[in-house]
């Protein structure tokens, strides 16, 4: 099962039919505790990665049936929601590197909707009534959010404390999975977004990767939207090399011209790896702007950013 996602919203909606939630800069997962009594965590592709997250998995109602939708968050070193601090937990699939890492880097399970409870299927129920259900249920070890009822005042709180944004939802939507619904709306501070990876050039003098050459999906093709350096460093750097091996071809993937000063030393590949990257500006279609990589997003593929220009989550 996939999750429902949320539609870009252009102004946030008033009035009391909506309820309005922080938008959580983690990774999106479905935890599913059936007759086993064992609780078991897919990611928003439908992708089994309950070995990734030890400490979250207990259920949280004993074996009681529960399947629910939710974010995994770890905070930063500013105390805030960061996507990149659960890069090396959100890949790991051995369940000793993965106990280590839990160790090291705490995670919460922030759950915000409530699909089935005890053999009784809530989708087709309005949100209210889920979330009604969900915060009686009193769950141990995973947190329910609070809802807010003034979607303006939250937007403008979540920007002053440094928080990605809020998600707005019609309080009678029902939950339609794997399908992004007009019903959800999210509002995003960051600039950070999602490219395609179509080459990359060696830092100079070597033959390690130093930065990116990134595009685009859109309609006509893979367009060349610029070069990302900025915050590749070894570790990135081996793990990128990693990730595109393989991956080689002997012409550019983008369907525009590369412009020659970029295109010089470099080594293209399919355009099947996508990335976050912070830029200053808010729209994709922009030549980026004094650029930073921010990490790999293996929850996303290259069709995804066709309707998904912002990245993870909702």
């Amino acid at each position: 099962m996939r999750p429902m996602l949320a539609t870009k919203g252009t102004s946030v909606p008033a009035g009391a039919e909506w309820a309005h939630e922080v938008k959580w800069d983690g990774v999106r997962i479905l935890a599913d505790v059936g007759s086993s009594g064992r609780a078991r965590f897919t990611s928003r592709n439908d992708n089994d990665v309950t070995v990734a997250w030890p400490d979250l998995t207990e259920p949280p109602l004993g074996a009681r049936d529960l399947l629910v939708d939710g974010e995994v968050i770890a905070l930063n070193e500013q105390g805030l929601p960061d996507f990149r601090v659960l890069q090396d937990r959100m890949h790991v699939r051995k369940a000793t590197s993965a106990a280590r890492l839990a160790d090291r880097v705490p995670a919460t399970f922030m759950v915000f909707d409530l699909l089935r409870l005890g053999g009784e299927d809530l989708t087709d129920r309005p949100l209210q009534e889920r979330r009604a259900r969900l915060a009686d249920l009193g769950l141990t070890g995973w947190q329910v959010p609070t809802s807010y009822d003034d979607g303006a005042m939250l937007l403008d709180a979540t920007r002053q404390q440094g928080l990605e944004g809020i998600v707005s939802k019609r309080l009678s939507s029902r939950y339609t999975p794997d399908a992004r619904s007009p019903h959800w709306l999210k509002f995003a501070h960051r600039h950070r977004l999602s490219y395609v990876v179509g080459g990359w050039r060696p830092t100079e003098g070597t033959t390690r990767l130093g930065a990116l050459l990134v595009g685009e999906p859109t309609a006509d093709g893979l367009m060349y939207r610029g070069r990302v350096g900025s915050g590749i460093g070894g570790r990135a750097s081996a793990a990128l090399t990693a990730a595109l091996a393989g991956h080689q071809r002997g012409s550019s993937p983008f369907a525009d011209e590369v412009p020659r000063v970029d295109a010089r030393g470099t080594h293209w590949v399919e355009p099947v790896l996508v990335v976050d990257v912070d830029t200053h500006h808010t729209s994709r279609a922009q030549r980026l702007r004094q650029p930073s990589y921010q990490g790999v997003r293996a929850d996303l593929a290259p069709e995804d950013l066709l309707a998904e220009p912002q990245g993870e989550g909702h």
